[in-house]
Order: structure tokens, then C-alpha cells, then sequence
């Protein structure tokens, strides 16, 4: 759960920082897909950690 809420809010900002630039279409798409990428392994990360912690 919390790495698809990650993945979410890492594509929101990401479109948002590629439109505040001035970015085309393709340019909001590119910086979506990386911020929801790198905010999906910081998911994971603090998914494992949670789970470690409540076990």
C-alpha cells in the first residue's frame, strides 16, 4: 500500500516539476514515470522497515 500511495505521489510531482518548467507532453510523461519510479524504492525501503519494526 504505501508503495503504490509513493509511486502516485512521486508521478503528481513529478508532471507538476515537468509543467512548471514549461515541459511538452512528453516531457510531463518522461518526468512522471522517473519520479514514480524513485519514489516507489523509497516505498519499498520504508515498507521493509515498517514490516521489521511491527514484527
Amino acid at each position: 500500500m504505501i508503495v503504490i500511495a509513493a509511486a502516485i505521489l512521486g508521478a503528481i510531482i513529478g508532471g507538476i516539476t515537468a509543467a512548471r518548467r514549461k515541459g511538452n507532453r512528453k516531457d510531463i510523461a518522461q518526468y512522471a514515470a522517473g519520479y514514480a519510479m524513485a519514489f516507489m524504492i523509497v516505498g519499498m525501503v520504508l515498507t521493509v522497515v515498517v514490516d521489521r519494526l511491527l514484527v
